[in-house]
């Protein structure tokens, strides 16, 4: 696991913040379902309050573990599915840090102690949970919430066959200190705690219509089509076609001058014509549209898959294309079933399976200041590229026509 410090500012009153707690829900500014951008958007309006924040995962295979915002200061970390980048789980591993607010009542931090009967008074009677002997940890649930609390090993058998009696003291009169809280989605009636139960947390369904990780068919050399509005964007498009289809782009970005370019005796235009290309940059669908800055018509589409490692890392939302080969004919939904199709989770040694072998990178990107993560290879094929990291996933795909 990778872990990247977000920030630190210096001078920040260290002390337990206090959040509103609401269970399958979240907690304070974070929701369960939530895309990461948005996380990354509430941590950047209060930097005083998350002034410490580590990105952590796995860099070898992104796809394989949960993406984490993890606040050390304050004792809990955000979990986002690492193929739809959307909030799953939201756990407290130090209930001592971080006060939460339950209707007008508070639990936890370092002035209230978040004990069995503390949680039983606030949230109520419940069902029995279960024991983990291996483990040594109780775990409480309520829809949508858990607490886990350790027991100590000459007080096991208070817990017979997997349950406990409720509310839970020990012969001595003490009682448990939770030790972890879990917030997940509760439509699924799932219990999820520590360990193995971590895994049972699901993303919450996205609402009719979203437009979040909409399925982008990609038909090579030809157009985009959008699947949950239906609309569709060819190649040499205008810009007023772009505006109606999509609406306002987020930005507009004058493309910098190619040096190469300039400096090829096979390119006949002068050379003042080569500055007027311009992006319509649209990050909330993780796409870039280049137009021809002398005849206005779309000349290259770029797709983001928001892996961490790349650069361009929360810059843009996911885009959850499906590229299929133009060789392949006929409509979208005729190849929809297809195997040859690229998508944001197909790795590199699978896109040669697909298209074949194109040779070594014709572009290398070096690393420098403004990217820390080193260099990323771009493969041309007939009417695509592919920018492709070190993990061999695909960071970008450039489409234009040849």
């Amino acid at each position: 696991m990778l872990q990247r410090p977000r920030r630190r500012c210096e001078g920040t009153a260290m002390g337990a913040i206090t959040l509103d707690l609401r269970p399958g829900l979240g907690i304070g500014p974070f929701s369960l379902g939530m895309p990461i951008c948005e996380a990354f958007a509430q941590i950047e309006q209060q930097p005083n309050i998350y002034d410490v924040v580590h990105v952590k995962y796995y860099d070898e295979d992104p796809l394989k573990l949960d993406i984490v915002i993890s606040f050390p200061d304050h004792g809990f970390h955000l979990r986002f599915d690492p193929w739809s980048q959307r909030l799953r789980l939201i756990e407290i591993f130090d209930v001592k840090r971080l006060q939460m607010r339950y209707s007008n009542s508070l639990i936890g931090g370092p002035s209230t102690l978040a004990t069995f009967v503390a949680v039983y008074a606030l949230f109520g009677p419940t069902f029995p949970g279960i024991y983990d002997k291996d483990r040594g940890v109780y775990t409480l649930f309520y829809p949508g919430l858990s607490f886990a609390f350790p027991i100590p090993g000459q007080y096991t058998d208070c817990c017979h066959d997997r349950e406990a009696e409720l509310p839970l003291e020990f012969p001595d009169g003490t009682t448990p200190v939770t030790c972890r809280v879990s917030i997940y989605d509760s439509s699924t009636d799932k219990k999820v705690g520590v360990g193995s139960l971590m895994d049972k947390a699901s993303v919450p369904p996205l609402p009719p219509g979203s437009l979040y990780m909409e399925e982008v068919h990609v038909k090579l050399g030809e157009e985009l089509h959008f699947t949950v509005g239906g609309q569709s964007i060819p190649f040499g498009a205008s810009p007023q076609d772009v505006w109606t289809e999509l609406g306002r782009p987020c930005g507009i970005y004058q493309k910098q001058v190619d040096q190469m370019v300039i400096h090829s005796a096979s390119d006949p235009r002068p050379r003042t014509t080569l500055c007027g290309d311009y992006f319509y940059n649209y990050f909330t669908r993780g796409l870039d549209i280049l137009f021809d800055g002398q005849t206005h018509k779309i000349k290259k589409f770029v797709l983001h898959t928001n892996y961490p490692g790349h650069a361009d890392f929360n810059s843009y939302i996911k885009c959850n294309f499906i590229v299929y080969g133009s060789d392949l004919g006929g409509s979208f939904q005729e190849v929809n079933g297809s195997k040859n199709r690229i998508t944001p989770g197909t790795k590199w040694e699978q896109v040669k399976e697909i298209l074949g072998d194109c040779g070594r990178a014709a572009i290398q990107t070096q690393g420098s200041t403004s990217n820390p993560f080193g260099s990323t290879f771009v493969y041309g094929y007939q009417n695509v590229a592919f920018e492709v990291m070190k993990n061999g996933y695909i960071a970008t795909v450039t489409l234009f026509q040849s």
